[in-house]
């Protein structure tokens, strides 16, 4: 196997999709094969180190036992000639986060499909034993047809009951994670489970209505305070959220977890029976994403 100017290994790295601080994305095809995936692989400065190296192992890990339409597929972690990477299915779609952003009339007229979706595959993951911990806007792509997929299972952790110490990088000792979406639990490195997800989804659904993260501050450490000890600010002052939606929100980002929604699949029991939207205040007329 050769390493090319096109070529990883088997791979024929064909574009770049993204790039990012640590790995590129790229849409390629294995060698002998017609499909077409899409590869993450660390930038030369990162090919030897362990730590991400590690995490890129773990996603593999992870994601190989993940199997359900709202979540990517996983191939495999490879490694040739110092080249770390991991093959996975290429699905050509933008990430909430630029929807948000760019897009936001047509992601609300989506709002309850991509909400639906986007909790089945959280709740998958649950499913299978596993919390997310960097549950946000940015984790879920979503098409043309709003069909979406949860991403990104680098720091994704067993649910076994026990203390969570990922969090903090041996490189780094800051906390994992983006701090918008943090529960509280996570920035206290207490004990982790599911729920701790549930309040990272509560965060980014209030964003998802009101284009804002619920808490805003000018230092982290301040975000991280409001995180812990700040009421959640009134979703219907910002949005045309129901009140039913709004306080289903609030409940998801329960300080304690104990006080939470308890489960996704409890959030999409009752998410099913409630109105999103106040009569009046749904955009209307707007293409399909």
């Amino acid at each position: 196997m050769s390493i090319g100017k096109d070529f990883i290994g088997p791979f024929r790295m064909l574009r770049l999709i993204r790039s990012g601080t640590t790995t590129q994305v790229w849409e390629a095809v294995r060698e002998g094969e017609k499909e077409r995936i899409a590869i993450k692989v660390l930038l030369s400065a990162f090919r030897k180190d362990k730590f991400e190296i590690d995490q890129l192992k773990h996603e593999a890990r992870v994601g190989t036992l993940l199997n359900h339409p709202n979540v990517i597929k996983i191939y495999e972690y490879f490694e040739d000639q110092g080249y770390p990477l991991l093959s996975m299915q290429l699905y050509n779609a933008r990430n909430l986060k630029i929807e948000m952003r760019e897009r936001p009339e047509v992601l609300a007229e989506n709002m309850a499909i991509v909400i639906d979706a986007a909790a089945k595959g959280l709740a998958h993951l649950h499913d299978k034993g596993w919390i997310h911990c960097d549950i946000k806007p940015d984790n879920f792509l979503a098409d043309e047809q709003a069909n979406v997929k949860l991403i990104d299972f680098s720091i994704a952790i067993k649910d076994k009951g026990k203390r969570f110490l990922g969090l903090v990088s041996n490189k780094t000792k800051n906390i994992q994670g983006t701090r918008s979406y943090l529960s509280p639990e996570q920035i206290r490195r207490q004990h982790l489970d599911t729920r701790a997800d549930v309040y990272g989804f509560g965060c980014m659904l209030y964003e998802m209505m009101s284009g804002r993260t619920p808490f805003t501050a000018n230092t982290p450490d301040e975000l991280l305070g409001k995180h812990l000890s700040a009421p959640v600010p009134n979703l219907q002052a910002v949005s045309g959220a129901t009140k039913e939606f709004a306080d289903l929100i609030t409940l998801m980002m329960a300080k304690k977890p104990d006080n939470r929604l308890q489960s996704m699949n409890e959030f999409l029991e009752r998410f099913r029976r409630l109105n999103i939207y106040r009569p009046n205040s749904r955009p209307k007329n707007f293409k399909r994403l």
